[in-house]
């Protein structure tokens, strides 16, 4: 049985869990909404104050689905609640991001700026020139913005310079060194 997947998703207070034909699920909370189709062949029975998700049989493709269904329905569960944050910093003499309206401008250190539109759901916010807040209720949005944004000037190993997210650490490597 997997481990992950049996286990119940509670739903909290103020959220609204509904099941449509074709295993379409829609999650209402205080932040917004969140609708997804989910693969047909597993049963999902939602209660008043859970989502179970149970398997057909024990065949490899139902084991593999079992978890990553369950933790799709209890990310969008947390995302109508809490909603989802990645946090980027921006490293490098000259380097610098700007916000206006929904348009986020990167200069990093190329002949012209980096111009990016908020996605639809996201909001980017900045503290300060060199760090940016990613925010939404899909997780999978939040994520996926804030690595294009990483991937316009990745870190970089010797002087650590370009846009990095706030939890990673970043590998130095030693520089040359002459000869004498």
């Amino acid at each position: 049985m997997s481990r992950i997947g049996k286990l119940p998703v509670a739903i909290p207070a103020g959220v609204e869990v509904k099941l449509e034909d074709g295993n379409v699920i829609t999650v209402k909370g205080p932040k917004g909404t969140l609708t997804r189709k989910l693969v047909d062949d597993l049963t999902i029975e939602v209660s008043a104050a859970e989502v179970t998700v149970t398997r057909p049989s024990d065949l490899k493709r139902y084991k593999q689905l079992h978890g990553l269904t369950r933790t799709l329905i209890a990310n969008m569960v947390e995302g109508v609640t809490n909603g989802y944050k990645k946090e980027l910093e921006i490293n490098g003499v000259g380097y610098r991001a700007a916000k206006s309206g929904n348009k986020l401008t990167l200069t990093l250190g190329y002949s012209h700026p980096v111009e990016m539109i908020d996605p639809e759901g996201i909001t980017t916010t900045l503290e300060g020139n060199n760090k940016i807040i990613v925010e939404g209720i899909d997780k999978e949005k939040v994520g996926q913005f804030a690595a294009e944004i990483r991937t316009k000037r990745p870190p970089e190993p010797y002087k650590g310079k370009g846009i990095k997210y706030a939890t990673e650490t970043i590998r130095r490597k030693v520089g040359k060194t002459g000869k004498k």
